[in-house]
C-alpha cells in the first residue's frame, strides 16, 4: 500500500538533513530519544596515502581534499577536471591501506624518515635499475604472505598515522559532519581478498596511542581481532572491523575454514562475532548480495556480479561443485545462511552481520551516483577513454566498475558516539548510490493501524526491534513493518521485497523471496510468486529516464506466511528502483563513444536493509 500522509511526513522528517550550525563539541549536539534521521556516509575511501592509489596516478588528492569533497566543496580532480557532489555526505572515513601507508609519497617527496632507511634505499635502487614494478611486487607479496621483507620504521609510521588522524580531527563537526579515524587491513592470502576496514570511534587522545595493524604484520584475521581487543583494553576506547566486499575473495570471506586452512573453532567464531558486526555488501568492485548460481530463482540476483577471478586475477574454478563452493563463500545472502548453521554448531553466529555499502574509491572522491561517477583509480575518472580502458592499464575493464555504494545509518545524532552506536547495533543499510529512506521493524504486537501513525517509528521501537535486531520466541509468526521513500533527487521505486533465509530441522539451508509491496496494479503470480516487470522509461539516445512509472513511497505490514517457530531464520528488505541509465550510458552520450560489447547500459539501483533474525526460544 502507499503511505498515509502522516507516514510520509514522518519518513521525510527521517531523511538526512545537516544541521544549520556545526559544533566541535559533541556534548552540545541534540540527541533524540530514538533514531529519527538517516545519515549518509562512506567508511571505505582511499587517498594518495594508499600505495595503489598513488602508484595508479593519484598524486594530489589527500585526506583534506576527500573530507572537503564529501562536505559538498568543489575540488580539483585530475587532468584539470573539477568534481563536486550534488548532495553532501553526513559522515566519511578515509581508510587508506595500513600497509606501507604514505611510503611512495614520502619517497617521491624526499622525506628523510623513509628515504634514508633500508626500505627507502632498496626501493630507490630498484627504480634506478629500471625495476619500477619491484617495490609494488614487494608490497603485494607481503599482503599474501603476512610478513614484509622490509617495513618502514616506527617513527615514519607514527608520523603518517598522526597526519591521517589529525586530518579526521580537523574536519569533524559534530551535528553537521562526522569523521572517523581508521584504515584498511589488506590481507590477501593466496590472492583471495580477506580485507577488513577498521573503524575507531575515538578522538585522537586514544587513536594516537596505537599504530595500524597491517597485513605485513599478519594476514590472519584472528591476529587483527586480538589487536582490536588489545586497543580497547589499553585505551578504554571502541573499535570495530568491517568485512570487505567478498566477491573476489577466493570463496574465503564466508568459507567453512579459516584463512590459513584450519577448521573453525570456538575462539574463531567468538572473535569474529564480537569484532565484525557489519559486511560491505556493495561497492565499486561489484555487488555482493546474491549470485544467480546460488539463488537461481532470484531474477534480480545477477546484479553487477564480479565472479570471474580473485583479486590476484586468478580465474574462478570451472568444476561446477568447486565453483558453487567458491561463490558460496563470497556473497552476503549465502553467508547469512551459513551463519544459521554455525549458530547450531557453536552456539554463536559469526555471520550475524548488518549490511552496508561503501565506495572503495581510490581517487579521494566518494561518489556513487551514475551521472556523477568518478571511478576507482585516476584513469577511471570521467573521460572519453575510460569506458574502453582497464583499471591501472592491466586490471579489470573500467566498464565493469559499479557506481556504488553508500551507508544509510539510523542514529540519534550526527556524531561519532551515536553513529558508531548505530553501526554496532547494525541499524544500518546499504544502497548502490540512491539515498532511499528505508525502515524495517519486526515484532509480534504491531497492528495495521500502527502504519498510519505519524510516530510509527516510535511504535516500531516500542513494540519490536529495528533492522539489525533479534527476535526470540515461539508461537505465532512475527509481523514486519516496512517503509521505503525514494531518493528526493532520484528515481521512483519499483518494489520492496523481503528476503528470508532459514535452517530446517534436517539441517538444510533455504531461502525465499517475497514480493511484499510494489508499484502499479500488478499481481503476484500464485505459482511463481513473481510479479511482471515495472517497465523501462530509459531513453538510450539521451541517457534520460522519466518517473512516469513506479511510486515515490511504498509501505506495508507483512506477516511471514511460511513461518515455523522451530526454525531459526533471518529476514531483510531489498528495495528496487525503476530502471535508470548506468554510468556507461551517460559516458556514451556525453563523450559520443561506443560502449564495449557486453557493457550494461541501464541499471536497477537498490537498497539492502540489515537483517532481523529470529531465534527459537
Amino acid at each position: 500500500m502507499l503511505w498515509s500522509i502522516a507516514a510520509v511526513a514522518m519518513a521525510v522528517s527521517g531523511c538526512s538533513k545537516q544541521s544549520e550550525e556545526g559544533s566541535r563539541n559533541a556534548a552540545s549536539v541534540e540527541v533524540t530519544e530514538y533514531p529519527e534521521q538517516v545519515y549518509w556516509g562512506d567508511l571505505h575511501l582511499h587517498t594518495l596515502y594508499s600505495f595503489d592509489s598513488y602508484n595508479f596516478g593519484n598524486k594530489t588528492l589527500g585526506p583534506d581534499e576527500a573530507y572537503r569533497f564529501a562536505q559538498g566543496e568543489e575540488v580539483d580532480a585530475h587532468g584539470g577536471k573539477r568534481a563536486k557532489l550534488e548532495q553532501p555526505l553526513d559522515f566519511l572515513m578515509v581508510a587508506d591501506h595500513a600497509e606501507f601507508t604514505g611510503v611512495f609519497l614520502g619517497l617521491e617527496n624526499g622525506n628523510p624518515d623513509i628515504v634514508d632507511t633500508p626500505l627507502g634505499k632498496a626501493w630507490a635502487a630498484m627504480n634506478e635499475a629500471g625495476d619500477t614494478i619491484g617495490p609494488m611486487n614487494e608490497v603485494v607479496a607481503s599482503l599474501q604472505e603476512g610478513k614484509a621483507k622490509r617495513q618502514p620504521p616506527e617513527k615514519f609510521r607514527r608520523t603518517i598515522w598522526s597526519e591521517l588522524v589529525e586530518a579526521a580531527e580537523r574536519h569533524n563537526k559534530p551535528g553537521k559532519f562526522t569523521t572517523f579515524a581508521g584504515y584498511e587491513w589488506t590481507s590477501m592470502p593466496g590472492g583471495g581478498n580477506q580485507h577488513r576496514v577498521v573503524v575507531f570511534k575515538d578522538d585522537k587522545d586514544k587513536t594516537l596511542q596505537t599504530l595500524p595493524f597491517s597485513a605485513a604484520d599478519s594476514n590472519n584475521p584472528m591476529d587483527l581481532w586480538r589487536y582490536l581487543a588489545g586497543y580497547e583494553e589499553q585505551t578504554g576506547g571502541e573499535v570495530m572491523a568491517i568485512a570487505h566486499n567478498g566477491n573476489i575473495s577466493n570463496g574465503n570471506m564466508f568459507g567453512d575454514v579459516q584463512s590459513d586452512g584450519s577448521p573453525f573453532n570456538q575462539e574463531y567464531v567468538n572473535l569474529r562475532a564480537r569484532w565484525e558486526p557489519l559486511y560491505e555488501t556493495t561497492q565499486v568492485k561489484g555487488d555482493g548480495e546474491s549470485h544467480p548460481l546460488l539463488s537461481p530463482t532470484d531474477e534480480f540476483a545477477d546484479f553487477e556480479s564480479w565472479d570471474a577471478n580473485n583479486i590476484s586475477m586468478v580465474a574462478k574454478p570451472t568444476d561446477p561443485a568447486k565453483l558453487r563452493k567458491w561463490l558460496g563463500g563470497e556473497y552476503a545472502r549465502e553467508g547469512l545462511k551459513q551463519g544459521l548453521d554455525l549458530q547450531e554448531r557453536f552456539g554463536v553466529n559469526p555471520y550475524q552481520y548488518g549490511l552496508i555499502g561503501s565506495t572503495d574509491s581510490h581517487t579521494g572522491l566518494a561518489t556513487s551516483d551514475d551521472n556523477n561517477f568518478w571511478g576507482k583509480f585516476v584513469e577511471s575518472e570521467p573521460s572519453k577513454e575510460r569506458i574502453n580502458s582497464k583499471m591501472g592499464g592491466r586490471l579489470w575493464e573500467n566498464w565493469r566498475l559499479t557506481s556504488s555504494g553508500y551507508i544509510g545509518a539510523w542514529a540519534r545524532a550526527n556524531t561519532r558516539e551515536e553513529l558508531f552506536a548505530a553501526f554496532k547495533r547494525k541499524e544500518v543499510y546499504a544502497t548502490t548510490g540512491p539515498r532511499m529512506a528505508v525502515r524495517f521493524f519486526g515484532g509480534w504486537d504491531y497492528q495495521a493501524s500502527d502504519m498510519e501513525q505519524s510516530d510509527y517509528a516510535r511504535i516500531g521501537y516500542a513494540k519490536g526491534v529495528p533492522m539489525g535486531g533479534m527476535l526470540t520466541g515461539s508461537g505465532s509468526a512475527p509481523r514486519f513493518m516496512v517503509t521505503a521513500l525514494k531518493d528526493p533527487n532520484g528515481a521512483n521505486l519499483d518494489r520492496v521485497q523481503v528476503i528470508k533465509g532459514w535452517r530446517s530441522s534436517d539441517g538444510k539451508l533455504h531461502e525465499n523471496i517475497y514480493e511484499v509491496v510494489f508499484s502499479g496494479d500488478r499481481k503476484v503470480d500464485p505459482v511463481t510468486g513473481k510479479i511482471p516487470s515495472v517497465g523501462n522509461t530509459v531513453n538510450y539516445e539521451e541517457a534520460t529516464y522519466s518517473n512516469d512509472i513506479g511510486e515515490p513511497f511504498l509501505s506495508t505490514m507483512w506477516i511471514d506466511p511460511d513461518f515455523d517457530p522451530k526454525q531459526p531464520a533471518f529476514y531483510y528488505v531489498r528495495v528496487l528502483e525503476i530502471p535508470t541509465p548506468r554510468w556507461t550510458l551517460y559516458d556514451a552520450v556525453q563523450f559520443k563513444v561506443k560502449p564495449p560489447k557486453g557493457a550494461p547500459l541501464i541499471t536497477q539501483e537498490r537498497a539492502y536493509s540489515s537483517p532481523i533474525w529470529y531465534q527459537p526460544a
